[in-house]
């Protein structure tokens, strides 16, 4: 190899390496900050057991699950269609989604604890519900395909989103033209204790939301400590 030549694929090598430098460095920039670090610590805790969540998320005083029959029937779910239960904890609305989308449609219930969705395949599987599919979410993706979905549906959840606009791109992928979105979230001003657990009021996360593709349709007004908005993808 002649000095030229060597020369030559010196620069080349250099101006490589600085590409790759670069690309790293783009990257990591581009990759969304958490908003709320630890949000999601005490689902990942090894001395909570499950029993303690369903007690916690199924209680007759908690508002979402005292009133999850109407919530569901505002959310306007049609029978064939195919639902994302976002978030789903315990299981209760993936079931009750799964019977109102029918044994033609299909429910994915979807969570970031391992552990949630093996207790939700076991409790569809008990109820003979065969239009579930549980799956393991992501902290910053749900995980789901392109256009596989027709409702997407985020209760008590989205405030727990470490990476909203992450989640909300995926959710817009996953969702197909037409496709809409429930949300059902804490109010910041329901209490002290939602005041140091919510990082934004209601006004933000739906500003959040639209921004990141959707138009909000409705805001049904009949829950207290929590707000329930609808949405609907906006073509690009």
């Amino acid at each position: 190899m002649n000095k030229k030549h060597a020369l030559v694929v010196l620069l080349a090598a250099y101006i490589l390496c600085g590409q790759t430098t670069l690309a790293k460095a783009e990257a990591k920039k581009s990759h969304e900050e958490s908003v709320s670090p630890g949000i999601n610590a005490k689902y990942f805790q090894q001395d909570v057991v499950l029993e303690d969540w369903l007690q916690n998320f199924e209680r007759k005083d908690r508002e979402l699950f005292a009133n999850r029959f109407q919530i569901v029937q505002k959310s306007a779910v049609k029978p064939g269609s195919r639902v994302a239960d976002i978030g789903a904890g315990t299981g209760f609305f993936t079931l009750l989604l799964a019977k109102q989308v029918g044994p033609k449609g299909h429910v994915y219930a979807v969570d970031i604890k391992k552990e949630f969705i093996d207790f939700i395949s076991k409790r569809a599987k008990d109820a003979k519900q065969t239009n579930v599919e549980s799956r393991l979410g992501k902290e910053d993706s749900i995980g789901l395909p392109a256009n596989s979905i027709d409702l997407a549906f985020v209760c008590d959840t989205y405030h727990h989103f470490e990476y909203p606009h992450s989640v909300l791109a995926s959710i817009y992928s996953a969702l197909r033209p037409g496709g809409r979105l429930v949300l059902i979230d804490l109010r910041k001003d329901s209490s002290e204790w939602a005041k140091n657990h919510v990082r934004a009021d209601k006004k933000v996360f739906i500003a959040e939301v639209e921004k990141a593709g959707f138009i909000k349709e409705s805001e049904p007004n009949f829950l207290k400590e929590n707000f329930m908005a609808t949405f609907k993808k906006r073509p690009k």
